[in-house]
């Protein structure tokens, strides 16, 4: 059963070795984020599950001790999903950056509330297939909760990296007010067409959440929602 959520952003910038000299315009951000997981924390999971974007090829299960990296980003920096294996060896595959990102908020709280594990959520996956996917998150445990990462538009400002475009505000605000009122078939209403059009990487994962949440009776609330760089980002709880 799904007992809370934590809706996060998840773009590298969040961390402050990537974001370098821009690290303080984030800062509000992960304030937020550290208040979102503490909403984890509270709900005593038997099992906390970190959902996030995945490029094509990079979907799938993750499990607890998957590692990642932000040396792509130029910068030495690993990660490791919760707890697990220590051995590369054993991890078959490294974590996508959006289940690196969370990675670094787990460890940058000191998580140890319960065991972790990943899933990478492909663009092409149907609303109807993730709101599956979530149903079936949500019998991994007794007690599940869920750290679900993904960013609003990218076309916010002419800056932003899709450019400008007019559907991105409304669609934010569409996913703001649902995220704020835990409003699922909101959630599960938002195009899939849409959203790769305007670049928001978080309409899959949102819909897990979505899938995961029914049947409870969870309430949302938004603690942060802004746009820098022309992206939309959002932080809410469910519990």
């Amino acid at each position: 059963m799904l007992v809370a959520a934590a809706v996060c952003p998840c773009p590298p910038l969040l961390v402050p070795e990537v974001a370098v000299g821009a690290a303080a315009e984030m800062d509000a951000a992960r304030a937020a984020c550290t208040d979102a997981l503490g909403v984890l924390a509270a709900a005593r999971p038997d099992l906390l599950i970190v959902v996030g974007p995945a490029g094509p090829g990079e979907g799938g299960a993750f499990p607890g001790g998957s590692r990642g990296s932000f040396k792509g980003y130029g910068v030495d920096l690993d990660v490791r999903l919760g707890t697990g294996p220590r051995d590369d060896a054993a991890v078959e595959r490294e974590l996508p950056s959006s289940l690196a990102v969370g990675a670094w908020l787990l460890e940058r709280t000191g998580w140890a509330d319960a065991p972790v594990e990943g899933l990478g959520a492909e663009e092409t996956l149907t609303p109807e297939r993730c709101a599956e996917t979530g149903r079936e998150l949500k019998a991994r445990a007794g007690r599940v909760a869920l750290l679900v990462l993904g960013d609003g538009s990218a076309c916010r400002t002419v800056k932003a990296p899709g450019y400008l475009d007019e559907r991105a505000a409304p669609y934010d605000a569409v996913a703001a007010h649902a995220l704020a009122t835990a409003d699922l078939p909101a959630l599960l209403s938002l195009d899939a067409a849409l959203a790769r059009t305007l670049k928001s990487s978080g309409r899959a994962p949102w819909q897990i959440l979505a899938g995961a949440a029914e049947g409870t009776d969870l309430d949302g609330s938004l603690l942060y929602e802004d746009a820098p760089y022309g992206v939309g980002y959002l932080v809410a709880t469910w519990s």
